[in-house]
């Protein structure tokens, strides 16, 4: 019994859940608030798998270096992230040390890569939502900058509005980096992989 116990625990923290932040529909596709959305799919195009649609999200999966990694694209909307992470959670039996949320982030310069093991929500609907559904702030979560070249009153529109053409070409080669983040997270831990891979303004 006690073996396999270990075994469990074992099987468990080798398991990990990225979960991409977005809003559903071609006609969110290529807006900023979709680049969690844009990430995973760059991975999944990478490594050779797919989405299907299944219990309040899209969902994938790989192995990597002996982890299992599962991807979910929530199809909740943005403000409703919390409600497909937390069932995933349970029903994969992940813990919440193995979450990592990928995410748009205003204050940051657009293509900068931040992660943290836990932090608030700084306003950002779906952040806040998977707060309440998970109890707390202490989840590591990938944001990644998408500037705020907006006029006052307008961060609504900013965040809905299409990549830049310019922003457009740069993007392959700053999802790679996110991949990249992503993998070691899963790999070396979020302490070494925040040393490594964080960018800097």
């Amino acid at each position: 019994m006690a073996n396999r116990g270990r075994d469990f625990y074992f099987y468990s923290v080798m398991k990990f859940l990225i979960a991409g932040l977005g809003n559903i529909g071609p006609e969110y596709e290529l807006t900023r608030h979709n680049i969690g959305f844009l990430i995973l799919d760059r991975i999944a195009d990478n490594h050779k798998f797919s989405f299907e649609t299944s219990r309040l999200a899209d969902k994938g999966e790989m192995k990597y270096k002996g982890r299992t990694l599962h991807f979910i694209k929530p199809n909740t909307y943005m403000n409703l992230s919390g409600k497909a992470i937390a069932y995933w959670l349970q029903e994969l039996k992940i813990p919440k040390e193995n979450l990592l949320v990928v995410v748009d982030d205003l204050a940051l310069p657009f293509g900068t890569l931040r992660l943290r093991a836990k932090g608030s929500s700084a306003g950002h609907n779906g952040l806040t939502n998977i707060e309440e559904l998970t109890g707390g702030q202490n989840y590591p979560r990938l944001r990644f900058g998408i500037g705020n070249e907006f006029s006052r009153g307008q961060q609504a529109d900013y965040v809905l509005s299409n990549f830049s053409q310019n922003e457009i070409n740069e993007l392959p080669a700053l999802m790679d980096k996110a991949e990249q983040t992503i993998l070691s997270f899963c790999t070396i831990g979020i302490e070494r992989t925040m040393n490594v891979h964080n960018t800097k303004n």
